[in-house]
């Protein structure tokens, strides 16, 4: 490799895929060592003299981190989400910012109908009781959950991931219906209010962005409108829900239960906290996108938007 080839900051020792090795054969790679993300001040560190910044959405890319960054040209994500970067200040600097969409919206569909399923049925739960050696015969009265076929489907958001789940739940015969998109009926699902979609939905499913108008989308007044029999899933983010409301509402049964994938603050312990261990929430570590396909494209993706600006070519995904 030549002296003068481009300097990119990796921030995770491995990534899944090939990526990292196409990178390598373009640019000089200095990566950070641990699984757990850079803190700011080393990753400020890493950032001098680089051209480029392959992280996570989690790292929280701030001004600070930017401005040490002076030479930086390009910083690529491999997710759909980009509310950990501050986009803003970086696209002010000239920093071209990438993202990967129309990569991992069926994988996380799956995931998403999973926890609807798990907290739905309170999976978790029952199979906990197994594992534990608490299933002592068979009780008609145990383990009992809710219906998942013939319930209703709301989905707060209806883009990639929303569509994706809309079309798994006709499977299990749901109706559904779609609120905060610009999407009008189609074959799958009909437009409604928020209201009317928190009132009269079995399922709430989240898929709207993080923003400041959407950040506790889901509050107390909200959770209030859904039916008591209701379950909310969240494989968006956590900002969109206020958890101290989602767990009095379902202390005080105001709610059925919920599914999930994300949460306010990551990563999270979940020993001993009251929202992860209640019986009634099925959660999971943010594995919305977890296979081993996907994720390896979400890299490729990255790479390839890393090499495009580097090459002084367009990027194949900038966020907007």
């Amino acid at each position: 490799m030549q002296a003068t080839a481009p300097i990119v900051v990796v921030t995770r020792p491995t990534l899944p895929g090939t990526g990292l090795e196409r990178l390598g054969r373009v640019a000089q790679l200095r990566q950070w060592s641990e699984v757990t993300p850079p803190p700011p001040e080393r990753l400020r560190d890493l950032l001098a003299g680089a051209d480029a910044l392959l992280c996570q959405n989690s790292d929280h890319v701030d001004a600070a981190v930017l401005e040490a960054g002076e030479r930086l040209r390009v910083l690529a994500l491999p997710s759909a989400g980009y509310d950990g970067t501050d986009v803003v200040t970086a696209q002010a600097r000239g920093v071209v910012v990438t993202n990967t969409p129309g990569v991992l919206h069926e994988t996380t569909a799956d995931t998403a109908f999973a926890l609807i399923l798990m907290a739905r049925r309170r999976l978790l739960t029952a199979a906990d009781s197994l594992r534990s050696g608490g299933w002592t015969g068979s009780r008609l009265d145990a383990y009992l959950g809710l219906d998942v076929a013939g319930a209703t489907l709301g989905l707060i958001g209806y883009g990639e991931i929303g569509q994706a789940v809309a079309r798994r739940a006709i499977g299990f015969g749901m109706t559904v219906q779609h609120t905060l998109s610009r999407k009008p009926d189609d074959e799958l699902s009909q437009a409604v209010s928020l209201p009317k979609l928190l009132s009269t939905s079995d399922v709430v499913s989240l898929h709207v962005p993080l923003t400041d108008q959407t950040r506790r989308l889901i509050g107390a007044d909200e959770l209030a409108m859904m039916k008591p029999t209701a379950t909310l899933v969240n494989t968006a983010r956590g900002g969109v829900v206020d958890e101290a409301a989602l767990l009095a509402a379902l202390q005080a049964g105001r709610l059925h239960s919920a599914g999930l994938d994300v949460f306010d603050r990551e990563p999270r312990n979940g020993v001993g906290d009251p929202l992860i261990q209640h019986e009634r929430v099925a959660a999971l570590p943010h594995i919305g996108s977890a296979t081993e396909a996907t994720r390896a494209r979400m890299v490729d993706l990255a790479v390839d938007n890393i090499i495009a600006v580097l090459n002084g070519e367009p990027p194949l995904t900038p966020v907007p």
